[in-house]
């Protein structure tokens, strides 16, 4: 039991240190045609956000929304990349 107790303990320690690591890692990506841009650090948080002033005008509503979603996913899946590499790094 204690044997049990110990690897759950390692493990938790583990992921602190991954969780660590990857708060150090950022990605930056852009979308609809660069005018939107997103920086996200290793924890999947979104540090900022960047908007070309031309997509803040009624008329290109659909293609901000559309960067922005689209600039987020690209962003979550190149940190998505960065831990996995991470994980079989340990």
């Amino acid at each position: 039991m204690f044997s049990k107790l110990k690897e759950i303990k390692d493990l938790r320690s583990q992921a602190k240190t991954l969780q660590n690591a990857l708060k150090d890692e950022h990605v930056d990506t852009s979308a609809a045609w660069g005018k939107v841009k997103v920086k996200m650090n290793g924890n999947q948080e979104v540090e900022e956000v960047t908007i070309d002033p031309e997509l803040l005008t009624p008329s290109k509503k659909t293609d901000l929304e559309n960067g922005v979603k689209e600039a987020i996913n690209d962003a979550n899946h190149k940190v998505q990349k960065i831990m996995a590499e991470k994980v079989r790094k340990s």
